[in-house]
């Protein structure tokens, strides 16, 4: 069995609805882009706000892809 290598790629996530969306849109636009996404780290959380409320939540991910199996 060989043990995988990854590469480490920062990304943020934005939703308009949560945090959990936000973090969802951003790994699946990765999976999207033809990476193999095995794992992801919540670095950083923040928000945009508008006229006094929330409008959009931000995520800044770590999110893992494989290189080699």
């Amino acid at each position: 069995m060989t043990d995988p290598v990854f590469r480490k790629l920062e990304i943020v996530g934005t939703s308009t609805v949560s945090i959990e969306d936000a973090i969802a849109r951003g790994v699946a636009a990765t999976a999207t882009a033809g990476e193999t996404v095995d794992w992801f780290e919540v670095l950083e959380t923040r928000g945009a706000v508008r006229e006094g409320k929330v409008h959009q939540y931000q995520v800044v991910l770590k999110v893992g892809v494989r290189v080699r199996a």
